[in-house]
Formats: C-alpha cells, sequence, structure tokens
C-alpha cells in the first residue's frame, strides 16, 4: 500500500523534472487547477516576454486547499528543486517560512513586489517583518442577494435573519447560504465574526488566543442561523460550491460567498441573474464595520530552485496587471493592484469592484502563525455542526485547545 501511495508523487516528480533537453530553462508553476484558462495564458505571455530567456509551465495541484498544502509540503520536505513558484493560500506563508521551503523578497525585488499592491493582501504575504510571497490574487466576500425578493439588502445579520423569517412566513425564499461543512470555510466565517465584533482569534504577536465576548458573540450569531429557518437544511454540509448552486437553483434570497458567484449565475441563469445584486458583508454590530476575512493565493518562489533569479522574475510577471485583469474578468477572482479598482475599463467587466476595494480595506486576516493548520482544523471540529454550538463552553474550548496547538506548533503532513 505504502508503494501504491508514493508512485503518483514520483511520477509527478519526474514529469515537473522533464524538459532539460535544449532550449530555454523551465519555470515550473505550480497553482491551484484552473479551468477559466487565465493561467495558462499567464504562462504563454510571461514565456513570450521572457525574451526565450525561460518558459513558464502552468501545474495544476490538487482541487482542494488541503491537497493542494499536502502535496507542496510532501515535495518541500523532501528538497524538491523542481518547484520554482508556487500558489500558496494566504494562509501558508508563516508556516513555509518557518520550515524554510520559501525565499524572502528583499532588496529591489521586493519594493517591486509592493508597488501598488493592496494592504491587506501584502499583509498576508508578510512573516516577521519580511515579505515570502507576492499577492496573486486576493478574495473576499460580498452579501448576494435577489432584489426581487428584498427592496433593500440587510445590514447586519440580525436583520438578515429577519427578513429571511418574513420570507419564509411569506412563502418565498428565504434561505440565507453560508459554509457550514467542517472545513476552512467554517473557520473562515467564525474569524469574520469574530474581527467584526471587535475581537481577534490569536494575540497580535500569535503566541496565545485572544478570544473573549466577541467571540461568544460570533458562535451565537452562528447557532442563531443554524436554528432559524433562514438556514438551508443542508447547512451542515455546505461549502462555498453548493451555496453557488442553491442561489442558482432559485431556493435562496441571500448568499456569503466569493464573487466568481457573479460569472456563474450570469452563464447559468440568466433569468434569476437580472435580480442578482451584491452589498457589503452584513455587520455583527450596526455602529461597526464588518471585517471579512481575506483569501487569495500568494506567490512563492521555492528554496530549492535550481532557477531562483528567473522565478523570481517570472512571479512578477504572472501576477502583472494585464494577468489579474484577466484572472478576474473570467474567473472572478479580485485583483491585488489597487489602481485597478479605479481602472474604467475593468470596473465596465467587474462592476462590483468597488464594493470588493471597500471590503479589502475592511478586511481581517486569519491568525498568522506556523500552526494555522491546527488553529483551524480545532476551530472547525468544535464548531460543526452549528446548530449544536454553545457559545461559551465551545469558545473555552476552542482557547484550550488552541493554546496546546501553539505550544507544540507542530505541523500536520
Amino acid at each position: 500500500m505504502r508503494a501504491l501511495v508514493v508512485l503518483p508523487l514520483l511520477a509527478s516528480l519526474l514529469a515537473a523534472c522533464g524538459g532539460g533537453g535544449p532550449g530555454p530553462p523551465t519555470v515550473h508553476w505550480y497553482n491551484f487547477p484552473d479551468d477559466s484558462g487565465a493561467l495558462a495564458e499567464a504562462a504563454d505571455r510571461c514565456s513570450r516576454a521572457s525574451g526565450g530567456r525561460y518558459r513558464v509551465e502552468y501545474h495544476k495541484l490538487p482541487r482542494t486547499a488541503d491537497g493542494q498544502r499536502q502535496q507542496l509540503v510532501r515535495r518541500l520536505a523532501a528538497r524538491d528543486d523542481a518547484i520554482d513558484v508556487m500558489g500558496l493560500d494566504v494562509t501558508w506563508a508563516a508556516e513555509f517560512a518557518e520550515a524554510g521551503w520559501i525565499l524572502p523578497w528583499t532588496g529591489a525585488r521586493r519594493e517591486r513586489a509592493e508597488q501598488g499592491t493592496l494592504r491587506v493582501p501584502l499583509e498576508t504575504a508578510t512573516w516577521k517583518g519580511r515579505l515570502y510571497a507576492v499577492p496573486y490574487n486576493t478574495n473576499t466576500q460580498l452579501l448576494w442577494y435577489r432584489a426581487d425578493l428584498v427592496d433593500r439588502p440587510p445590514r447586519t445579520w440580525d436583520e438578515m435573519i429577519a427578513a429571511a423569517r418574513r420570507l419564509a412566513e411569506q412563502g418565498r425564499p428565504h434561505y440565507v447560504e453560508v459554509q457550514g461543512a467542517q472545513y476552512e470555510g467554517l473557520t473562515v466565517w467564525f474569524n469574520t465574526l469574530v474581527a467584526s465584533a471587535g475581537g481577534a482569534i490569536l494575540t497580535p504577536d500569535a503566541d496565545a488566543p485572544a478570544l473573549g465576548a466577541p467571540a461568544v458573540r460570533a458562535a451565537g450569531i452562528m447557532r442563531e442561523l443554524a436554528r432559524s429557518v433562514a438556514a438551508d437544511p443542508s447547512l451542515p454540509n455546505q461549502m462555498e460550491d453548493q451555496n453557488r448552486l442553491a442561489m442558482e437553483s432559485g431556493r435562496a434570497a441571500f448568499e456569503l460567498n466569493y464573487p466568481f458567484v457573479y460569472p456563474s449565475m450570469r452563464a447559468n441563469n440568466p433569468e434569476l441573474f437580472r435580480h442578482f445584486r451584491w452589498a457589503p458583508y452584513p455587520r455583527v454590530d450596526a455602529d461597526l464595520p464588518a471585517r471579512p476575512t481575506i483569501g487569495g493565493i500568494d506567490l512563492a518562489v521555492g528554496a530549492f530552485s535550481r532557477h531562483p533569479d528567473l522565478a523570481f522574475e517570472a512571479a512578477l510577471c504572472l501576477r502583472n496587471r494585464e494577468n489579474q485583469i484577466t484572472a478576474a474578468v473570467r474567473g472572478g477572482l479580485p485583483p491585488t493592484l489597487r489602481d485597478l479598482y479605479t481602472d474604467e475599463e475593468f470596473v465596465k467587466s467587474y462592476p462590483f469592484a468597488d464594493a470588493i476595494l471597500q471590503a479589502l480595506e475592511q478586511a481581517s486576516v486569519r491568525p498568522k502563525t506556523p500552526a494555522y493548520q491546527n488553529v483551524s482544523i480545532v476551530i472547525a471540529h468544535t464548531l460543526s455542526p452549528p446548530s449544536a454550538i454553545r457559545p461559551r463552553e465551545d469558545v473555552r474550548t476552542i482557547r484550550e485547545q488552541i493554546q496546546d496547538a501553539l505550544a507544540s506548533k507542530g505541523l500536520i503532513p
């Protein structure tokens, strides 16, 4: 059985190491699987832009974030020199930097990477004051709603749940679609609510849990939704794509999700698309702005790359203006270059750009710690299913288990 597990990994290593014959060096770029064609096009553009000095080959990582991380961790732990540029989830920089698997961006490279880049995405790529990756794209959630069901979007979670109850009483679509399955999306939901209530999961130094009254309130909102008529019956099993499908099917009135739902609704349900609108993420407190959790991908250079100079150059090209526009328009992935959000041509194709920019400027980041995987698993396990949450008891459990995770700082393979 052990040999069977190793064979696919060995095959991928051999494939990646290929191309050693005549011709320019190959910069191997590992990133999430993109169905829009934007990433493959970026690789081709940068190969041409190099003037024959190198070519970029795009390799698809597994579809899930856990699968992506697992492949990268195993290969980098083996000092794999075939990984030149890699797409990191925004929560991985601290872990990979501490392990010595990625190279820091210094001097002129850092200046180029930071120039014109939004502040919060840059924060995700920074660890102990050093920049370890360049933001490729960012992501944050908006409230998507049906204008044929509500005259104006709710501003708070209380308002949204109340609106869903009214729609249910009228026998109309009323579900609030949100990520309730036991996975990273549940941690993101909790983190957003905690930050929106004025709190944080970890202390500023990331060396202890900071959970308090805001966390209890966040857990209470999750339970309230889950136990109300606003909850989709499939909530305990729902991830982003299930939320998208529920909204497109006409069963829901509200959806908390990423911008990829916009081009999907346009393509899959043009009739409903006419009523599909967006608004800021709902607030926990009417007097405090919501702080939705930032997502996205940062590009890092592998510490064992045979072509690190070319890899740094390729990474900057892959996230340049043209390639970010393509990724945004085709795949709904928000750019990290600030001036794009006021570019008239871009905004025509990305009409919610201003809402995304406002959300990003208020956004929260997930806990920055090498033990993040442990922290996330603790939260998702404790808060699943949302209908069974016991706010005070569960926050106490999370606090104790996070303290243990931070003390061990063990990496989950």
